[in-house]
């Protein structure tokens, strides 16, 4: 019986991802939306667009490394976009802080993030199985 209830937990978590998040074809984007994001990146190649709760979602490249995500409200409008960046992009300031307070964790992944004109750090640091999560400005302080 409850191998049953679990099979069921998981089709119904599958299928609303499903429902809540939706593959398009580029030709499927709004000309407005399609406009105004190769006018930000037009440089971006391997895109990859969905349509979910009410915003357009495009993944994407620029270069070998940089691997992009933005998002678009209906009207065109760029929302939010983040990029994955290396260490060594990331301010001294918020590395400083690192070394200091987590001597024995290495930074795994880092996330630049652009909301509203304001920058957002979202960096994984991990030791063995544990992992942290933190979020910094640009300034350095922790949020």
């Amino acid at each position: 019986m409850k191998s049953k209830i679990f099979f069921l937990a998981i089709a119904l978590c599958m299928s609303s991802t499903i429902i809540t998040a939706q593959d398009i074809r580029q030709d499927e984007v709004p000309s407005l939306i399609l406009n105004n994001f190769k006018k930000k990146f037009p440089k971006a190649k391997d895109i990859e667009w969905e349509y979910k709760k009410n915003n357009y979602n495009v993944e994407f490249e620029i270069g070998l490394f940089s691997e992009f995500e933005a998002w678009y409200d209906k009207s065109g409008k760029l929302i939010k976009y983040s990029e994955e960046i290396s260490e060594r992009k990331l301010p001294k300031v918020i590395k400083k802080n690192i070394k200091k307070n987590y001597t024995t964790y290495k930074i795994d992944d880092i996330e630049k993030v652009t909301e509203n004109k304001q920058v957002i750090y979202h960096i994984e640091l991990e030791k063995g199985n544990d992992e942290i999560d933190l979020k910094y400005l640009e300034n350095g302080k922790l949020i």
